[in-house]
């Protein structure tokens, strides 16, 4: 590292996130921690490793990371396993703060099962020979805590022992915990941890028990439990505060509304990340859209009071004096704003809504698909959640109570087709690029604007059921025409703090998907589509997350869906009644 101080790094990798212990003050920290990471085809590939300095009261600050595809580092030709990698200053990408090295090999999943196996194997092999007689056996199974288990020890034991020689080997062993774990599992919780134990997660199950029992490697086992890299990281001062404030630490259904922190799943490198939010915005959030006082509160003048303030600061923002907050602005966002990727230097924007609608570079974003007009793209970089139907969305998701198609898109818009048809929200947060995008080709119909109130667009006021954020909020609403979805509606909804929603298309324009259609001015802001019923088939992996109430970080251009329509299949004439003449 550039300077001495005492050091902790963190581990992540899928849902999971791992720590070390915290080194001696020095400027080469080393922490000999290990950890087993299952590594599936269709799993997380890209290890974070972050480093953070701790002689902080409060909370650790996070100095360098580095991402690490482990597939490609484990399959490249190479007669080491150590490898050495630069670690990036989050606020800038193309700052090394310093280098990390780290040890990385491949464990064959049937030798996890057999060192699992030998390691308890050895807790009651009392004669030492590698064997289990019945007694053995028996004591082993009454070990685990499993009531049924132990009520059918000589018919596991009977099982176990394939050959008939009266004892149980250590393969035989390893072939009865693999496949009872997996059917009928012997053990319930971890007997070590007291964890509970997924049984139909067989390999990972395996790789926590063994990781319990300890393998006797001599290095200490980084420490778990964690979901992303800032918590795990967190100082004792923090921790105390989170418990005093009973907030919790998760993802789902309730977390907009009782979570300090805004968990949601990076697409790209399929990873839980953190969403920046001050605290005292949260708090604020929490007091006006989770309660009916505060509601109360809104209905009598609250609103014009926001309206007020938004448009107020987003003049303020068009000032030259506003310029002076861009670098803070960054620094805040510092590991979320990517500023290589940014069109033009920070002094170039003269003015805060200048950086805040900036452009990116040239081929920033990939289009997926491009030449193809039959798969959907994301509209904007942001956070996703998709459902096949509004009854999805309701239950999974957005909460207001009068909240309905119709009322999304206006009397002028709607129509029947809309009304059972798939929902796509994307929520923008003030540190993304806030233009959006064509997810679609077609051509432009009419801008209509309807008025209404600046809520924010947070999911702590979204999951309220005390309020209609999509549905009261001042939005415009336009229909792309398609001949692959039918008809799109786009909505575009200013929240809190946006008072301006520009577009740079016009009506009749024919469009193509990945195109820029237009900006939001300072603050947060969602754009929802609407998609006819059995117009798409949206990706399983958005679905999915959407289904467990877990927003999606994604970036303009990444596949959102393919149409359902059949190539080919409109346009045909009706030949049943049709007459030849000469």
């Amino acid at each position: 590292m550039k300077f001495k101080d005492k050091w902790l790094a963190c581990v992540s990798f899928g849902e999971q996130t791992f720590r070390t212990n915290v080194s001696n003050e020095t400027d080469k920290p080393v922490w000999n921690c290990e950890r087993k990471l299952l590594l599936e085809k269709t799993g997380p590939r890209v290890a974070r490793i972050s480093v953070f300095e701790t002689n902080r009261l409060s909370k650790n600050n996070l100095i360098g990371y580095c991402e690490i595809n482990l597939l490609d580092y484990l399959t490249q030709d190479s007669d080491s396993d150590f490898g050495t990698f630069d670690l990036i200053d989050p606020g800038s990408s193309d700052k090394v703060v310093g280098c990390v090295c780290i040890s990385c090999n491949v464990e064959d999943p049937i030798e996890t099962e057999k060192n699992f196996a030998r390691r308890i194997l050895s807790v009651v092999d009392y004669d030492e020979d590698g064997r289990l007689s019945l007694s053995e056996f028996s004591e082993l199974i009454n070990a685990f805590g499993n009531n049924l288990a132990a009520s059918k020890k000589e018919e596991l034991f009977k099982a176990a022992d394939k050959n008939g020689d009266g004892v149980v080997s250590l393969d035989e062993l390893a072939e009865l915990l693999a496949l009872q774990q997996e059917t009928e599992p012997i053990m319930n919780c971890c007997p070590v941890c007291g964890e509970v134990v997924e049984g139909g997660d067989q390999l990972n199950s395996l790789i926590h028990l063994s990781l319990c029992f300890d393998e006797g490697t001599g290095n200490q086992v980084m420490t778990g439990g964690f979901l992303t890299d800032k918590q795990a990281s967190y100082g004792w001062m923090f921790k105390l505060s989170e418990w005093a404030h009973f907030s919790s630490y998760s993802f789902g259904l309730n977390s907009g509304s009782s979570a300090s922190h805004i968990l949601v799943f990076d697409r790209k490198t399929k990873r839980l990340v953190e969403e920046l939010i001050d605290t005292k915005i949260v708090l604020s959030m929490r007091t006006i859209y989770q309660s009916k006082i505060g509601l109360g509160l809104m209905d009598k003048g609250a609103k014009e009071i926001l309206q007020s303030i938004s448009e107020r600061q987003g003049r303020q923002m068009n000032t030259v004096e506003s310029a002076k907050e861009i670098p803070k602005f960054v620094e805040f966002f510092k590991d979320q704003i990517n500023m290589a990727e940014v069109k033009y230097p920070l002094e170039h924007f003269k003015t805060f809504n200048e950086f805040f609608v900036r452009e990116l570079k040239p081929g920033a974003r990939t289009i997926a698909s491009i030449e193809r007009h039959d798969v959907a793209v994301c509209a904007a970089d942001c956070r996703l959640m998709s459902f096949k139907s509004v009854e999805d969305s309701l239950r999974f998701w957005v909460k207001g109570r009068k909240f309905s198609i119709q009322g999304l898109l206006g009397k002028e818009v709607c129509s029947n087709a809309f009304i059972d048809g798939s929902l796509v929200i994307f929520r923008l947060a003030p540190q993304d690029y806030h233009r959006f995008h064509l997810p679609v080709s077609g051509t432009i119909g009419k801008f209509v604007n309807i008025p209404g109130c600046l809520y924010t667009v947070n999911p702590i006021a979204v999951n309220s059921k005390y309020c209609n954020v999509f549905t009261e909020n001042k939005r415009v609403v336009t229909i792309i025409s398609t001949a692959e979805f039918g008809k799109v509606a786009f909505v575009a909804i200013g929240a809190t703090m946006v008072g301006s929603i520009t577009f740079v298309k016009k009506e009749g324009d024919f469009v193509k998907k990945g195109e820029e259609l237009g900006y939001f001015s300072f603050g947060g802001s969602t754009v929802i589509c609407v998609f006819e019923k059995g117009a798409i088939d949206i990706d399983d992996d958005l679905l999915a997350n959407s289904g467990r109430s877990l927003e999606t970080l994604v970036s303009v251009g990444m596949t959102l869906g393919v149409s359902k329509k059949k190539p080919g299949s409109e346009g045909l004439p009706n030949l049943e009644n049709c007459v030849l003449r000469n």
